[in-house]
């Protein structure tokens, strides 16, 4: 499908990403709208395709659906959410919901209707394997199939010609009135086929263009994402084959699944596959790979591999999450306010491969064909017509000189740097790769490829969304800011204590950066705009200095 080959995702889970409560507390807040003050931010990094997780009325974590009909009260309203999809969709961002159709939760309606009525429910027959010979592990007087042995997922019987009515009304309604562009199937991997073919056919009736996309953990692909049934899927082989890789120093790994997937004659060669270094339920990506340096080259490997890439919100500037026996998901799914925004070295990053992809089509439509691999570089080739482009990525905290063979061309140039550029020579070539570097180099015959527009310029994302704060606070500017370049000790508005290194200036802009070190934790160093480290941020309507300086 066009529009998603030309698409870079943003994955919301909207609970987690709007801080509401963990159970409904039956209160209405109009916790999502921010939505809205993030889209310069998805601008800045290319984004114009929006995956919400569940948001539709729950009682828990969203999976737990209640009502397919209206939003969850804890995010806002079915109006509201119609508003924030139509200024997305001013911003040219799509909007694709969780089509979470496997099962219910124990407050949905139907349910309900059983547990008070017993037999005489007109509704018994919604649900997959109503038992009144016994009891259920949450005490009703029946037995039901939950979904995974987790009875607070009630299974639907999804061969019931009024199950399926009802939930394909409640798609129509989302496509009419939110206007949405389409689906990611939760579980897909155990879902009625039938159910899936007549949810395709139902919504491309309406909407040729819309996106079915169903989550697949394992197995073969090309069982559910093929013509008849959906359009894409979950590529979890390649998720783990892009961490695990660099946590092992191992590209033959991510080699092999790429190789096996997508080369010529590869397995899923007709398969647009949606990519993922995390998401809502696995450990964030800064988290999972032992060198955060690396954490960059995953980005990479995922924008530029055939499929679509997606980025889970705030790990593009590189937060932490992992499970664990206590809080569960939880750790994975935190409230992100765009004042949390850092506009750090890995974020450039994700911007800068967003910018790249959005320019060649070779890296959207082409060809794949791994070139070199070894255990620490990787060079591997997407080709669209007449358009060749050779990535190359370097795990070692050491520079590397690499040769290979190229698809003739006199010259290959880096539009990641935007400044590097190599003559080939009988159709051979020696390239520098940095340590825990990224080269994307577009091949010519002499002339010179239009690079990117150059983000380094650009007004940070965190800059921008602060303004309009400010202005309506303007009186409270008059505060003195800290002395510019005073070193000691200084703690972040959010709590975390840091000392104050230096002042530096970027090479290349002139920017002036404050470099300066994290007390306790893991002793990272970080490197921060000195105009936002020294920024006033608006918490709770007042302005407060973004780091104070306390020692």
């Amino acid at each position: 499908m066009y529009w998603v080959n030309e698409s870079v995702f943003y994955h919301i889970y909207p609970l987690g990403f709007a801080g509401a409560p963990r159970v409904n507390d039956g209160k209405k807040e109009y916790r999502l709208d921010k939505v809205v003050d993030f889209i310069p931010h998805l601008k800045e990094m290319n984004i114009n395709a929006i995956y919400f997780g569940p948001l539709f009325m729950s009682t828990t974590h969203g999976y737990d659906t209640n009502d397919y009909y209206n939003i969850d009260n804890r995010l806002g309203d079915n109006e509201s959410f119609a508003k924030i999809c139509e200024k997305l969709h001013e911003s040219g961002i799509r909007v694709v919901l969780d089509g979470v159709f496997n099962h219910v939760g124990r407050g949905f309606w139907a349910f309900k209707d059983i547990q008070e009525k017993k037999q005489n429910s007109p509704y018994c027959s919604w649900f997959q394997r109503i038992d009144f010979g016994g009891n259920s592990p949450w005490g009703d007087p029946f037995w039901y199939e939950g979904w995974e042995g987790n009875y607070d997922l009630v299974k639907l019987n999804l061969r019931n010609p009024d199950v399926k009515n009802h939930i394909f009304e409640a798609v129509s309604m989302w496509m009419d009135k939110f206007k949405i562009d389409g689906l990611r199937l939760d579980v897909a991997y155990c879902m009625d086929q039938d159910f899936l073919r007549d949810l395709k056919h139902f919504c491309k009736a309406k909407n040729p263009e819309f996106w079915l996309m169903g989550e697949i953990i394992h197995g073969d692909y090309a069982r559910l994402a093929n013509p008849d049934l959906l359009d894409s899927c979950t590529n979890y082989e390649c998720y783990k084959g892009i961490y695990s890789s660099h946590n092992d120093h191992n590209y033959f790994e991510i080699a092999h699944s790429l190789n096996r997937q997508f080369a010529n004659g590869g397995i899923y060669h007709n398969i647009y596959t949606y990519n993922f270094v995390d998401n809502h339920d696995v450990n964030r990506i800064a988290s999972t790979v032992r060198e955060f340096d690396n954490v960059k080259n995953c980005y990479t490997m995922e924008y530029f591999m055939p499929g679509v890439p997606s980025v889970y919100y705030g790990s593009e500037w590189g937060i932490r999450g992992e499970k664990n026996n206590v809080d569960y998901d939880y750790p994975l799914r935190p409230c992100v306010n765009v004042e949390d925004i850092e506009d750090n070295e890995l974020y450039r990053h994700v911007c800068r491969l967003g910018a790249i992809r959005r320019k060649y089509k070779a890296l959207k439509y082409g060809s794949f064909e791994n070139t070199v691999i070894r255990n620490e570089q990787l060079v591997f080739k997407r080709k669209f017509e007449d358009e060749t482009v050779y990535i190359a990525v370097n795990l070692s905290g050491s520079d590397f000189n690499l040769d290979f063979n190229t698809d003739g061309g006199s010259k290959l140039y880096d539009v990641y740097d935007g400044k590097t550029a190599y003559d080939v020579n009988g159709n051979h070539v020696n390239i520098h790769i940095p340590a825990h570097g990224t080269r994307v180099l577009v091949l010519t015959n002499g002339g010179i490829p239009e690079y990117p527009e150059d983000i380094t310029d650009s007004k940070p994302v965190a800059q921008v969304a602060n303004d309009e704060a400010v202005k309506s606070v303007e009186a409270e500017r008059v505060k003195p800011l800290p002395e510019v370049g005073a070193p000691g000790k200084y703690r972040h508005f959010k709590g975390g204590e840091y000392e104050f290194i230096c002042l530096a200036k970027d090479s290349e802009t002139s920017e002036e950066l404050v470099i300066y070190r994290e007390i306790g934790g893991e002793g990272r160093t970080w490197a921060r705009p000195a105009a936002i480290f020294y920024q006033y941020v608006d918490v709770d309507g007042k302005l407060v200095p973004r780091f104070e300086k306390i020692g």
